[in-house]
Formats: C-alpha cells, sequence, structure tokens
C-alpha cells in the first residue's frame, strides 16, 4: 500500500494551489512509483519520494497505481460518506456527511475546550 501524508502546499507560477504529499510505501512499491511517475518523480532533500497534486485528498490518504501505469489517490472512502450522505437526505443524511468528513479528515468533530 502506498501511502501519503501531506507535508506542504503552494501556489504556482499558474496561480494553482499545489499540495504536497510524502510517499511511504514498501521498497517494491516505491520502485512502482518511481517507474509510473516517470520524468515527474521528485524526493524530499532527505530522498523521500514526493506525491505533486492539485486536488487536496486530506491530511492522509492512499494511492493506487493503475493497470495503465497511472497515479491516482484512492478516494473510495470519500465517494462512500458521499453515497451514504444523498441516500439518507436530509438531517440524517446532513449528520452521516459530517461524521464521516470528521473521521476522514482526522478531526473528532468535537470543539477544543475553551478553559472554562
Amino acid at each position: 500500500m502506498i501511502s501519503v501524508s501531506l507535508k506542504r502546499s503552494y501556489k504556482s507560477s499558474k496561480g494553482n494551489t499545489v499540495f504536497v504529499y510524502a510517499v511511504s510505501a514498501k521498497p517494491e512499491e516505491v520502485e512502482q512509483y518511481k517507474t509510473a511517475s516517470a520524468d515527474y518523480y521528485r524526493e524530499a532533500e532527505d530522498g523521500t519520494p514526493l506525491w505533486f497534486t492539485t486536488r487536496c485528498i486530506g491530511q492522509r490518504g492512499t494511492l493506487v497505481i493503475t493497470s495503465k501505469g497511472k497515479i491516482v489517490p484512492d478516494m473510495s472512502a470519500f465517494e462512500q460518506a458521499a453515497s451514504l450522505a444523498k441516500q439518507f437526505g436530509g438531517n440524517f443524511g446532513n449528520e452521516l456527511a459530517k461524521a464521516t468528513v470528521a473521521q476522514l479528515l482526522g478531526n473528532s468533530g468535537n470543539p477544543e475546550p475553551d478553559g472554562e
């Protein structure tokens, strides 16, 4: 499994926001990632492979290398959440969506205590 974690973002010369993710995988998966990336393969100063995208996938995610050699994020959990929210609609659908998105983004959904 090729895991990624958000490192930073920046604005490209064309004004697009680019999200930079650190890639973590077994050595053989890193080689597959390197091959699929071809001329676009980049590493951080410490040698960690990097993945660049204009579409944020949250703080952490998983990449898939397709049968055609393309690198794509696994967005199935987000698609499942959208489907559930649409199926149930209304207040229940909204609450399902809020809870699922909080979980997917790594938020508990509970506000921080304010010390009072």
